[in-house]
């Protein structure tokens, strides 16, 4: 954080962010923070690792209400504005936040929440004017975020990461992307995940550069900021590439060619959160003359692996490790491949997470007996660069930049009365990289569908509802009952 620090008080009078059209200096950043920091300690000298969860917009509060966390010396916990009271209960239980500051217009989805909990709860919009003097923080030792992420244990874990870490992460790619303080980047991504927080909001504040809110995504909205000129960066997930190509498509050739050339101007574009299909990477040169750059990445470590910022960028490959990442490809019993032959990726650096809160179990056994992190994703070393595979589980989907948990899926489903048995996969997408299927086995004779899609909707997060279903009599299984997801998965898409 005190690197961070250091760099607004280079910037002061610089833009920061731009948030509902309104420009906020690093000033006025920092002069915001300070003052909800001093709120959050309300007399006490240091929060210590107190967790304070967060459920507010993006925009310029949202970025005064994280740094005021860290500064007072918390853990900041944020929560996704698109999910359901029962994911946001999960994180706030999981976590045992201490408080839960929230915006005016999730007060009513909180409400349950009171009676359940004893975190405080604050309003972001009564925090005002205060004086108090804040800790200083230890950045090599101290906890500074937790963002959940599914694993094949199917409840979400918490990842911890201290800011030491934040730092490692950070720094690789201002180094390695050459950002700079005239950068101006456009942010169409949720928060509560790495990519949309580290990649693109605090790589923008390190290096003294503009990072600019979209409420929500909107295609024409996007364009329209485009042709202004001033955003000179962006970074998105497949999903969003896909979408910014059908509108394109659908507009007059003259409004064609103004997006085309306002895109022209651009320093870099980046895809990333899940694997670019070829067909969208070679669509998107053709409308903004631009080879999007693809990296590699997970919640757990931050950007591992990236294609060059200078030099060629090859369709369907991530490249080589960024700064100070070290990389390396292992067979099942965790001996080092011979190049050209696929590997678990396995990686070792400063931008490792700490660990999963409060588990010791699958913390231990994220990492190998020499420290690496196992990520569980598969790739090869050809022709000079790394190329993703798939996942070592076909318990985890990759759809729209996130990574879910089939079996956390799967546990929801059957808490469904009409519902006996069901399996959960990825099922190949161009548009989202992989849209979710689920097969049910039915407990009665007949299944209101839809009734069952709106249930799911106060259950899940919207990305994490099955898009397509199969009613069988029984689940493909093995000799030994395990059921087959791999025929599952073909049966689904040939559905």
């Amino acid at each position: 954080m005190k690197s961070l620090l250091e760099s607004a008080h280079t910037h002061l009078a610089r833009t920061a962010v731009v948030s509902e059209g309104q420009p906020y200096t690093y000033q006025q950043l920092l002069a915001r923070s300070a003052n909800i920091a001093g709120m959050l300690l309300d007399g006490r000298a240091d929060l210590a690792e107190a967790r304070v969860a967060f459920l507010v917009p993006p925009g310029f509060d949202y970025v005064s209400i994280l740094w005021g966390i860290w500064r007072a010396g918390g853990i900041a916990v944020p929560l996704c504005v698109s999910h359901p009271l029962p994911a946001i209960q999960y994180v706030v239980d999981d976590t045992q936040a201490e408080m839960i500051i929230y915006a005016s217009e999730f007060a009513e989805l909180l409400a349950p929440l009171r009676a359940s909990t004893a975190a405080r709860f604050l309003p972001s919009a009564n925090f005002v004017v205060t004086s108090n003097t804040l800790p200083v923080i230890d950045l090599v030792h101290r906890r500074a975020l937790i963002l959940y992420t599914s694993g094949t244990t199917g409840q979400p874990k918490g990842v911890v990461t201290t800011h030491q870490q934040l730092e490692a992460q950070i720094t690789s790619l201002t180094t390695s992307w050459a950002w700079h303080q005239d950068d101006h980047i456009l942010n169409v991504l949720p928060l509560h995940h790495v990519h949309g927080l580290v990649n693109v909001l605090l790589c923008a504040l390190w290096s003294g550069a503009c990072c600019t809110f979209l409420p929500r995504f909107d295609p024409a909205a996007v364009f329209a900021i485009f042709r202004q000129g001033e955003v000179n960066v962006f970074m998105a997930v497949p999903t969003i590439y896909f979408k910014l190509i059908a509108y394109w498509n659908e507009q007059p050739p003259a409004a064609q060619a103004a997006i085309s050339q306002a895109l022209k101007d651009f320093r870099l574009m980046v895809s990333g959160s899940a694997a670019l299909p070829v067909s969208v990477l070679e669509k998107w040169r053709q409308v903004s003359g631009h080879t999007l750059l693809e990296r590699y990445g997970m919640t757990e470590m931050g950007m591992a692996i990236s294609n060059p910022y200078h030099g060629p960028r090859r369709p369907g490959c991530i490249g080589l490790p960024l700064n100070q990442v070290q990389v390396r490809l292992v067979d099942e019993d965790g001996q080092l491949v011979a190049a050209g032959m696929p590997g678990e990726i396995q990686v070792l650096g400063p931008n490792v997470f700490r660990e999963y809160w409060q588990k010791p179990a699958a913390t231990a056994a994220a990492f190998t007996a020499d420290g690496w992190f196992k990520t569980g994703d598969i790739a090869v070393f050809e022709g000079g660069s790394y190329r993703i595979l798939g996942r070592n589980s076909v318990d985890i989907i990759k759809s729209g930049g996130y990574k879910i948990s089939a079996l956390e899926i799967e546990e929801v489903l059957r808490t469904h009365p009409q519902i006996k048995e069901c399996a959960v996969v990825g099922i190949p997408d161009e548009e989202w990289g992989e849209i979710i299927g689920a097969s049910l086995v039915l407990a009665g004779e007949t299944l209101d569908l839809e009734q069952l899609k709106s249930w799911l909707q106060t259950q899940l997060p919207p990305y994490k509802v099955p898009r397509k279903y199969l009613v069988q009599e029984d689940l493909p299984r093995n000799a030994m009952g395990k059921v087959t997801k791999q025929e599952l998965k073909q049966l689904l898409a040939a559905d």
